[in-house]
C-alpha cells in the first residue's frame, strides 16, 4: 500500500499494528555519515510513549527502539535504516466488545468498507500507536537538520477553550526546558497548570477533550519548497493532517488573516544586513513561506486535534449488520491527545524539511 510511505528523497515507510508483535519504520535516502545518536532517538520516543502521567493512557510501553540496518559504528551508511519498536503491553481482550460493533467517530466502519476486514484490537493500523515509528524516523531527520542549523519547537497552545498566550522568545532551548517541566507540554507554566487540572477533571468524568499545538521552525534557509503542487506549506499540511485525530492545519496568520486587509497583512521587507544570509520582514503573517517556498523567516503553524473518540460512557451505534447497538469505551485511552502529540508534530515537520532540503539541492547548478 503506497499510503504507508511518506517523502520523496528522504522517504519513510512504517509498518505494524497497535496489538501486533512490533511496529517499525524503514528510512530510505538518509545521507551517509550522519552521526546517529541513539540516546537522542530514545529520548524523543520517551516524549510520545504511553503511561507518562495521570493525563495520558496508562498502557505501559517502554518504546525501546532497535536499529536493524543502515548504521555502522554510529554513523548512517547511506543504505536503508530499519528501526523496530516491540509492543510489550497489549491487552487485546479490552477490545472484545467491538468485534462486530462500530465505535462512534473511529475508523471501524470505513476499514470494513475499504478492506472487508479489520483488526479490531485497538484499531490495528489506524491506532496512534503507529506514530511511534514516525517519531523514531523524525528523530533521525532532526539530527540531519541540526547539522544544517535548523531547529524545530512545538508546544501545546490550547486545551479546550484554555489558550496559552503568544510566546515571544528567540531562545527555543529555554522554551523547551519550560515545556518539559510540565506534563501537558505547554511552554507557559501558569496555563500549563490550568490545562492539567482541566484534562484531569475531564478524565475523571469519563470524557475527552481536544486542543491545539503550535510549532516554529527556526534557521530554515530560503528556497525550500516547490512553486506549484509541492509547496512547502502544502507538504507540511499533508504531514500534519496524516496524524491521528488532527482536524485542522493553519500556517502564518492562518484563518485570522482572512479578516485583515492587504495593507495590514503584507510583510514589509527590511534592508539585508551585511552579515545576514536572509532578508527579514517587519512582521511574519506569511509564516515563513511565500509562493510555497521558505523565505528564511521563522516557519510557524498550528495543528488542531479533535477530542479522542473513545469515551467511558454508553453511546448508541450500529453493528456490522447495520442494526442499532450500544457501546461503552473500555481499555486505556488518552483523555487528551495533545501532550503526547507535540513530539509527533515536530517529527512530521522534520521529515518534510529533511526531504525538501535534499530536493532543493537539485534546484541550482
Amino acid at each position: 500500500m503506497a499510503g504507508n510511505s511518506f517523502g520523496q528523497l528522504f522517504r519513510i515507510t512504517t509498518f505494524g499494528e497497535s496489538h501486533g508483535v512490533a511496529i517499525g519504520v524503514i528510512i530510505d535516502g538518509c545521507p551517509a555519515q550522519l552521526d546517529i545518536d541513539m540516546d537522542f532517538i530514545q529520548s524523543e520516543l520517551d516524549k510520545r510513549k504511553p503511561g507518562q502521567s495521570k493525563i495520558t493512557t496508562q498502557r505501559k510501553e517502554s518504546d525501546t527502539v532497535q536499529i536493524l540496518s543502515g548504521v555502522f559504528e554510529g554513523k548512517s551508511t547511506g543504505t536503508p535504516i530499519a528501526l523496530l519498536i516491540p509492543n510489550e503491553d497489549q491487552r487485546s481482550k479490552d477490545y472484545g466488545h467491538n468485534v462486530d460493533v462500530y465505535r462512534p467517530s473511529h475508523a471501524d466502519y470505513v476499514y470494513d468498507a475499504k478492506y472487508g476486514i479489520r483488526d479490531h484490537r485497538g484499531g490495528g493500523r489506524s491506532s496512534a500507536r503507529e506514530t511511534a515509528a514516525r517519531v523514531a524516523a523524525g528523530a533521525i531527520a532532526k539530527l540531519f537538520l541540526k547539522q544544517q542549523g535548523i531547529e524545530i519547537f512545538a508546544h501545546v497552545t490550547s486545551v479546550g477553550t484554555i489558550e496559552a498566550p503568544n510566546l515571544e522568545s528567540n531562545d527555543l532551548s529555554a522554551l523547551l526546558q519550560i515545556r518539559e517541566e510540565n506534563i501537558v507540554r505547554c511552554a507557559d507554566p501558569a496555563t500549563a497548570h490550568e490545562m492539567v487540572e482541566f484534562i484531569d477533571a475531564v478524565r475523571k468524568d469519563g470524557d475527552t477533550v481536544g486542543g491545539k499545538i503550535g510549532c516554529v521552525v527556526r534557521g530554515c534557509p530560503a528556497g525550500l519548497g516547490e512553486p506549484v503542487f509541492d509547496k512547502l506549506h502544502a507538504d507540511l499540511g499533508k504531514a500534519m493532517l496524516s496524524i491521528n485525530a488532527v482536524h485542522g492545519f493553519e500556517y502564518g496568520s492562518g484563518f485570522a488573516g482572512s479578516e485583515l486587509r492587504g495593507s495590514q497583512h503584507n510583510d514589509i521587507p527590511q534592508p539585508k544586513a551585511a552579515d545576514s544570509k536572509v532578508f527579514k520582514t517587519t512582521t511574519n503573517y506569511a509564516g515563513g513561506i511565500l509562493g510555497g517556498i521558505s523565505n528564511g523567516m521563522d516557519i510557524t503553524f498550528k495543528v488542531a486535534f479533535k477530542p479522542v473518540a473513545t469515551i467511558m460512557h454508553n453511546q448508541q451505534t450500529i453493528n456490522a449488520a447495520g442494526e442499532v447497538s450500544e457501546i461503552k469505551g473500555k481499555g486505556r485511552h488518552d483523555p487528551c491527545v495533545v501532550p503526547r502529540a507535540v513530539v509527533i508534530v515536530e517529527a512530521m515537520a522534520a521529515l518534510v524539511l529533511a526531504d525538501q532540503f535534499l530536493r532543493n539541492k537539485a534546484s541550482i547548478i
